[in-house]
């Protein structure tokens, strides 16, 4: 599965430490348009930063951005440009370009890389017309995740109304360590159903992946329709939704 930015960020500043003079501020910070950032094992990931940046004088650009876990301030993501469009004579717009390529993961550290996933932050230094300057830690909050496949495969097709189905998966995520993807154990996964004609699926129950992150439940088939998986996520997964598998019930 290739790398992608997917799904939460943080809008607006918490409390930071920072430093500089005059009045110059980041007032608002919208990582990845408000989703997580999702890595693979093959594919660069670019993911946007937004800042909206004011000051009385107006405002001259953005001197440095970076981003990291908040738990061990790591993570190999490389900031390669800023653009910046006036919005007043006060405030700006300002976007960042961050890129990470996985096929660095290995060898960002000593320790395990899948370490870094969970929440990171942003810091920035914006810098103004009138030499005003800011120094800000943690203007944004976001997740930055592992990647997830799930899959789906029900059995036996076509089956006779009120027989049995088994409908089996597995729920795989990236490792950073070795670049390719294990399966997630221990994880709970909804089995969703969709009758035939229907607009919407509905959860028929709840498993747990077993240690090597396979899936297995037995149903009752009462109707033809689409089985699939639904993994919610975690702070340090992406959410992920399988493939539907069509069944024909005779």
């Amino acid at each position: 599965m290739a790398a992608a930015a997917v799904a939460l960020t943080m809008l607006g500043a918490p409390p930071a430490q920072a430093e500089g003079r005059g009045d110059i501020r980041v007032i608002k910070t919208v990582v990845d348009g408000g989703t997580n950032v999702i890595v693979g094992v093959s594919k660069p990931v670019t993911f946007p930063i937004r800042m909206t940046i004011k000051d009385n004088s107006g405002v001259k650009g953005v001197d440095r951005v970076s981003t990291f876990g908040t738990h061990n301030r790591g993570g190999p993501v490389d900031w390669i440009g800023t653009s910046c469009v006036k919005k007043s004579k006060t405030t700006s717009d300002c976007t960042a370009t961050m890129y990470v390529d996985p096929k660095a993961m290995p060898h960002f550290s000593d320790r395990d890389p899948n370490g870094i996933a969970g929440q990171w932050q942003v810091n920035a230094t914006v810098n103004a017309n009138d030499k005003d300057y800011w120094i800000s830690d943690r203007i944004a909050l976001y997740r930055f995740k592992r990647a997830a496949i799930l899959t789906t495969d029900a059995a036996p097709e076509p089956v006779k109304k009120g027989k049995k189905l088994t409908v089996k998966g597995k729920l795989s995520r990236a490792s950073w360590q070795d670049l390719t993807y294990h399966g997630f154990g221990g994880q709970k996964v909804t089995l969703q159903f969709r009758k035939a004609g229907a607009a919407s699926y509905r959860n028929v129950t709840t498993v747990k992946s077993s240690t090597s992150g396979n899936l297995s439940t037995t149903v009752t088939a009462s109707a033809a329709g689409t089985w699939r998986w639904y993994f919610a996520g975690t702070g340090t997964t992406m959410k992920v939704i399988s493939a539907g598998d069509s069944v024909e019930v005779g």
